[in-house]
């Protein structure tokens, strides 16, 4: 992707050597100006507001105040689109997914050897994120306390195995994901997501989930049967399509070329709902950068589904969502608080 302007970047990293390789990286972009670099939060404060940076890059762990305990006093006071540059340890895994619901709007996985090859390697995927995050909406975090959101009173929906929801997202769509399902009580329709994560976050994601919402979520394993009060997320280097099995809907589960530049991809779990479920599914596009689903959600409507876009206002990123507007996939467009309840509309008017 192209911009207009600059980006301005200020690297967050107690290493000096990933500030130093970082520093050098980024800045043979002519796109972007690394305006500093900070060694832990506190020094990041200070520069944050004397260089007004538009985009920073957080490590997560950090001796003096990890990164989501930096991002939680940071957002509400001087929201700003952050990149998360995380180890693959278990326990930067889960300080990432926190960091997420405290604001983050991407993921960026840090070498856990070989730190400058593996540095170098990763570079291509951090100024892209860079980009990407120079251009989300982070401003609804100002004053925003950041707890956890109450769960919508809802009817619950009659049982049944014959509907599937559909979900896809990406930039800022883990939030977004979040507040849909707090939304919804705990025996919806069998529901089955997308969401842009790297390898090995996916599970720890639908494990927060779970704790967080009334349906039971879950990392989708192939042959993972759809059912009604289950959600099913997509590994994060896997793709997922819906299957008929006699009366039941299962999924599949496999590595394959990325489509619309992703694995998994949106597009190819809603295909595959268009194909398999037609007219007794819904699908939905949150957050993201990008295309990924705009055909596939158009051929869910065409097939009879119900379709729901997140608003442009309420996106931390409008692309996904713009794009099946533009092609005519989508009959309702909804601002992110109600798109809860769209969802639950949208299978009782059947």
């Amino acid at each position: 992707m192209t911009t207009s302007r600059v980006i301005r970047v200020l690297v967050v990293d107690d290493s000096a050597l990933v500030r130093q390789v970082l520093e050098e990286g980024l800045g043979r972009d002519p796109g972007i100006e690394v305006v500093g670099t900070a060694s832990d939060p506190y020094i990041a404060r200070d520069m944050i507001v004397r260089l007004s940076p538009d985009v920073l890059t957080l490590d997560v762990e950090m001796p003096r105040m990890d990164g989501v305990a930096f991002l939680r006093k940071l957002m509400p006071q001087h929201p700003m689109p952050v990149v998360m540059v995380s180890a693959l340890t278990q326990r930067g895994k889960q300080i990432t997914l926190e960091a997420l619901e405290a604001g983050a709007v991407e993921i960026v996985t840090k070498p856990s050897s070989n730190v400058v090859n593996g540095l170098s390697a990763m570079m291509p995927e951090l100024l892209t994120k860079i980009k990407i995050a120079s251009t989300a909406n982070v401003g609804h975090w100002k004053n925003k306390r950041l707890q956890q959101l109450q769960r919508m009173v809802t009817k619950p929906l009659a049982e049944s195995t014959d509907k599937v929801m559909a979900i896809g997202a990406s930039t800022g769509g883990t939030e977004a994901i979040r507040e849909v399902l707090t939304g919804l009580p705990a025996n919806i329709p069998g529901t089955v997501i997308v969401q842009h994560m790297p390898p090995g976050f996916t599970q720890m994601f639908a494990n927060r989930l779970n704790e967080q919402c009334a349906p039971i979520v879950k990392e989708a394993q192939d042959g993972d049967r759809i059912f009604p009060g289950q959600v099913l997320i997509a590994p994060g280097d896997q793709h997922m399509t819906v299957k008929r099995q006699g009366g039941i809907y299962i999924v599949h589960c496999e590595t394959g070329a990325p489509v619309c530049g992703h694995c998994p991809s949106v597009e190819v779990l809603m295909q595959s709902v268009a194909r398999e479920v037609g007219a007794n599914s819904v699908g939905v596009m949150l957050t993201g950068m990008g295309r990924d689903g705009a055909s596939g959600l158009l051929a869910m409507r065409t097939a009879g589904a119900r379709t729901i876009a997140q608003d442009e206002a309420t996106c931390v990123v409008y692309g996904m969502p713009r794009e099946a507007v533009a092609q005519g996939a989508v009959e309702r467009i909804v601002p992110l608080s109600g798109i809860s309840q769209a969802m639950l509309e949208a299978f009782g008017q059947r």
